[in-house]
């Protein structure tokens, strides 16, 4: 069994910061590629930033400059910086992994359960 949790969401103000950290746990043979996406109200869910297994990161046009992706392979954790936050940042975010069960040698697609960031004043 394999599971992601994410943490760090909550309330803050515009032009605030939030950390937002999503590790994984269970019966891991390997991570490849982990993930943040994000869904707002009455919108899809949109991809936010990716980090590949060698450290490689790549951020959506949309928040480029503002968040950081990045990952502690130790601790199987991908986290997501978040700073000069606006209100249309919004959502709820989920983070994503690639991984291969000791079970299951297949690469499957892993999501969290969601954390919500309310950007408000």
């Amino acid at each position: 069994q394999v599971q992601l949790v994410e943490s760090g969401g909550g309330l803050v103000q515009p032009g605030g910061s939030l950390r937002l950290s999503c590790a994984a746990s269970g019966s891991i043979f390997s991570i490849n590629a982990m993930g943040w996406y994000r869904q707002a109200p009455g919108k899809q869910r949109e991809w936010v930033a990716g980090v590949s297994s060698d450290g490689s990161t790549n951020h959506a046009d949309s928040v480029k400059g503002r968040f950081t992706i990045s990952r502690d392979n130790a601790k199987n954790t991908v986290y997501l910086q978040m700073n000069s936050l606006k209100p249309e940042d919004t959502a709820i975010y989920y983070c994503s992994a690639q991984i291969q069960s000791i079970v299951a040698r297949r690469w499957i697609n892993y999501w969290g359960q969601g954390t919500q960031v309310t950007v408000s004043s």
